[in-house]
């Protein structure tokens, strides 16, 4: 019997068994990455998603056997430090995924050997600093602080100290924090009538995210005014923590445990009372959707959170099938040049801001799909910087052809890169929640 090329049913995914002994077992780990680079290495469809597999193919056709079994195992970890989990190899790429019986998924190997790294004590300082998104939120928001963090930010001179002794590149422009937080200033609006529809309930829990909460606060006022203008009932979620995603991709699975100790519970119970959970994060949105829900595949809290979790435009596109959606745009938004993030893809939802946006009379959308390349931390990191900068190279490209009025990611730190790697230009970087804002006249 031999063994098919490849798969025709969709991608289904295992549970992530971290919490076993043998999760951690280097011996096992190394012989599991020897398996799976066997299989990359003769196949070598996903050469030009990020600089993971490049890495790979070189150390191979750099070996002595020109096969994987040249490749000092020592080597492996190279690889495993250019992956930043977007998910992309897995989700459009990757022939051989479960169910079929080579059963590869490349993103959670890498998950593994992080895990096995941070186990030992082989993540920096840095690297632990970078991932305590909450944590920091608070510290650099403190009256008087904020200042001098934005200013330092800004700073030459402190920007090269910071890669010296940090390793955050100078170049990599940094989100600034924001003097009034979300969480402190929002006013949600929760005395409408909630109207269930067919594929939504008429009621919204906003989760606000680390980002939103410290760095870009104005997206999530924007989505409590969309929401309100099409008169859906809105709250903030009671208490919240980082989502964990930070962590995760650290490889840091028990603060990941704890996080989903902080957050769940609370929101499960708003699950139950029929809410939908948004937020405006793709990442944060695909940690409740996909990842928790892997990590715990027994615990009903965190599949009940899972099943009522939307993205902010997922909800709005149903709410507009279900009838409930205003579209009384006032304010065309000319070009858009909207890009894709690889955490928005990977939940199949389709393009669903895409779509809202095209409902906007006098707005052109051109839509780019494809790794920007920034990740998270990974591309604020030194080591990585330029990497992150050559895999937006033919993103910065797409986005710029159309001369675009508005630059816009779901991601607002793609947003942000995506920006800098066009270098001069008129277009403004907003929010897709902003420009839906904008086009209502709010």
């Amino acid at each position: 019997m031999t063994t098919r090329e490849g798969s025709l049913e969709a991608p289904t995914r295992h549970p992530l068994d971290w919490k076993s002994a043998g999760f951690y077992n280097e011996a096992q780990l190394d012989k599991e990455l020897e398996r799976i680079f066997e299989i990359c290495h003769g196949c070598r469809r996903c050469v030009n998603l990020c600089t993971a597999f490049p890495t790979l193919f070189d150390l191979v056709d750099g070996s002595k056997t020109l096969e994987v079994d040249g490749v000092s195992k020592q080597d492996y970890g190279k690889v495993v430090d250019q992956c930043y989990l977007c998910d992309m190899c897995y989700m459009t790429k990757c022939p051989y995924v479960p169910p079929h019986p080579w059963n590869v998924d490349f993103p959670h190997l890498m998950l593994r050997a992080k895990a096995v790294k941070f186990r030992k004590g082989g993540v920096r300082f840095r690297d632990k600093l970078l991932s305590s998104t909450d944590a920091m939120g608070r510290l650099a928001t403190i009256p008087v602080v904020v200042q001098f963090v934005n200013a330092a930010n800004q700073s030459g001179v402190v920007r090269g100290v910071m890669e010296k002794t940090l390793g955050v590149h100078k170049n990599r422009v940094l989100p600034e924090y924001a003097s009034a937080k979300f969480r402190g200033s929002a006013h949600a609006n929760a005395s409408f009538p909630a109207r269930d529809g067919k594929n939504t309930p008429g009621k919204v829990a906003v989760f606000s995210t680390c980002y939103v909460n410290y760095n870009e606060p104005g997206i999530g006022h924007d989505l409590l005014k969309v929401l309100a203008h099409n008169e859906v009932p809105a709250t903030l979620v009671e208490k919240e923590a980082c989502c964990g995603m930070p962590k995760l991709e650290l490889g840091d699975l028990e603060a990941v445990a704890r996080s989903k100790e902080a957050n769940i519970p609370v929101l499960a119970r708003l699950a139950r009372e029929g809410y939908a959970i948004l937020t405006a994060v793709p990442s944060c949105t695909l940690m409740f959707k996909q990842e928790l829900p892997l990590m715990f595949p027994d615990d009903p809290d965190v599949k009940a959170v899972a099943e009522a979790m939307f993205d902010p435009f997922e909800y709005l596109v149903l709410r507009h099938k279900d009838g409930l959606l205003k579209t009384d745009f006032r304010q065309p938004l000319g070009k858009v040049a909207y890009h894709v993030p690889c955490h928005l893809r990977v939940q199949n939802i389709g393009q669903k801001t895409r779509e809202l946006l095209e409902m906007i009379p006098g707005t052109r959308v051109s839509t780019v799909e494809r790794c920007a390349g920034h990740d998270g931390t990974w591309g604020v990191k030194a080591e990585y910087f330029e990497n992150s900068m050559k895999i937006g190279r033919p993103v910065f490209r797409q986005m710029a052809e159309p001369g675009p009025d508005y630059v816009s990611s779901d991601c607002a730190i793609a947003g942000r890169h995506i920006l800098q790697g066009m270098g001069e230009t008129s277009a403004r970087k907003q929010h897709p929640l902003t420009l839906v804002r904008i086009a209502y006249g709010l």
